[in-house]
């Protein structure tokens, strides 16, 4: 079950309240508003040595100079009227018609009884003389015959009122050539023109850029003033202050070929093939050839950027680099129809298609026989074979080039073999292999181009001496130009 609430009503309160304009407050007593003394309740009312004087809604602040002269007749009645009364004046105060000339508090000038005399003056209870608008001529009439006196820093005008006098335009004022003048009322002051500093009698110039952060990267003084710089790279944004980067890739570009903005600067890049100069902007051609001498397998050309291989006569470039024999007996055959073509590295020759020589006789096996009836062969080889092989120039030594075998083998024979004939400089080990095989074994380098011709002999001869036969393998060897 619930709790239930208990709630307390307090009697209706019955007050009665009057508001009043500012610088009045209610007089219960009295039942009407009266003027707050602001000189008495604020503390430190006015500044700068000024003095306070009160008067009807708000108070003024004098110099402690100024001369106030009291009304020799006893003040009006207090009746200033609650918020909304038309006629009220705040701030306002005035003499009746019998006083004598004063000096007008906070607006600095002097006025006798004939001229504020009339409906524009009021008697205050402090007996001051204060005119509601001096600078309205209309109001005050005119009587060059009544002289005023005015406070020091007046003058009396035309129209017969203490006015300002401009000290800073007349040129009576005593500041210095480096001082700028200000008009006051009453008075002027010497001032510091704008960026200078008062430091004892003289304005110094303020150094603006010790006061950071006034500019992004570089601040100069200047007499009065200063002004903001940018780093190599960077310029003034709008605002004088800042600095942004330079593209100077889209403002101004230097660079040869490629250009990469960076913040502050940039850099210059070259394409493949160059490298920046000394001045960091232009390109020149990298001279691939004299970098290395393995680019090429023959002979590196320089070209504006790369760099190409050539290969010499007789051959064609591989892989951009390597030379490969041509083959010319495929390509452009060139030899006769009683020739044949064979390529070797670097060219190719044309051979006769029928190397057999009188008293042979070419056989179906490609061998030149000599025929046994024939009385011219009995001290000659039985048979001639002809080979060709090409090696290439300054090939490592030593090194088997070719191999020489029996193809036909008698029963109890015995097989030997030497160099008959080609190999007058020692260039060539024939190494027997086998019984019915030998090898052919290069042991001098060879120099291209040169055709070297030799004859490996093969002498057959039976085991108990009754047959004896020999056959000759001619080997044409060619050797190429260079070393592919």
């Amino acid at each position: 079950m619930d709790t239930p609430i208990n709630c307390l009503l307090a009697p209706p309160l019955m007050f009665s309240l009057q508001q009043c304009t500012d610088g009045y407050e209610w007089d219960p007593v009295r039942q009407q508003c009266k003027d707050i003394d602001e000189c008495d309740i604020v503390p430190d009312a006015c500044k700068g040595g000024m003095k306070c004087v009160n008067h009807y809604g708000g108070y003024l602040c004098l110099p402690k100079t100024a001369q106030i002269i009291v009304n020799n007749e006893q003040p009006q009645q207090e009746t200033p009227p609650a918020e909304g009364t038309s006629g009220a004046t705040t701030g306002v105060v005035a003499a009746s018609s019998m006083a004598t000339s004063g000096v007008l508090p906070g607006g600095g000038f002097v006025a006798s009884a004939a001229a504020v005399a009339g409906p524009e003056v009021q008697a205050g209870r402090n007996n001051f003389v204060i005119r509601r608008n001096p600078a309205d001529p209309q109001r005050i009439p005119s009587n060059p015959s009544h002289r005023i006196q005015c406070a020091a820093g007046y003058e009396q005008s035309e129209h017969n009122v203490c006015q300002d006098i401009d000290e800073c335009t007349a040129g009576t004022h005593n500041c210095r050539t480096d001082q700028v003048c200000i008009n006051l009322r009453g008075s002027f002051a010497c001032q510091c023109p704008p960026g200078y500093q008062k430091r004892g009698e003289q304005c110094v110039d303020i150094d603006e850029c010790t006061i950071p952060p006034y500019c992004h990267q570089r601040c100069v003084n200047t007499p009065g003033s200063f002004y903001c710089q940018c780093s190599p790279g960077f310029q003034l944004a709008a605002n004088n202050y800042t600095c942004v980067d330079i593209n100077e890739c889209d403002a101004s570009n230097q660079c040869a070929q490629q250009c990469y903005n960076i913040l502050g600067s940039f850099i210059c890049q070259c394409n493949q093939g160059y490298e920046l100069s000394s001045d960091r902007l232009n390109c020149e051609d990298i001279d691939e050839c004299r970098t290395s001498s393995y680019l090429c397998q023959y002979q590196c050309v320089n070209e504006p950027g790369k760099f190409s291989c050539m290969c010499p006569q007789g051959y064609q470039v591989v892989r951009s680099r390597t030379c490969q024999d041509i083959n010319e007996c495929e390509t452009t055959n060139e030899c006769r129809e009683d020739e044949m073509c064979w390529n070797y590295h670097g060219g190719f020759r044309c051979y006769p298609r029928n190397p057999c020589q009188d008293p042979y006789i070419l056989t179906p096996e490609n061998r030149c026989v000599c025929p046994v009836s024939n009385a011219m062969c009995r001290e000659l080889p039985q048979s001639i074979v002809y080979k060709y092989m090409s090696i290439r120039s300054d090939r490592s030594v030593p090194s088997d080039i070719f191999q020489i075998q029996a193809t036909t083998i008698y029963a109890n024979t015995i097989n030997t073999f030497r160099i008959k004939s080609g190999n007058e400089n020692g260039e060539f080990y024939l190494r027997q292999t086998s019984p019915v095989s030998a090898m052919l074994v290069l042991v001098k380098s060879l120099s291209g181009p040169r055709e070297h011709i030799v004859d490996l002999e093969m002498l057959t001869v039976s085991s108990i001496g009754t047959f004896r036969t020999s056959s000759v393998l001619r080997l044409t060897i060619i050797v190429g130009p260079f070393s592919f």
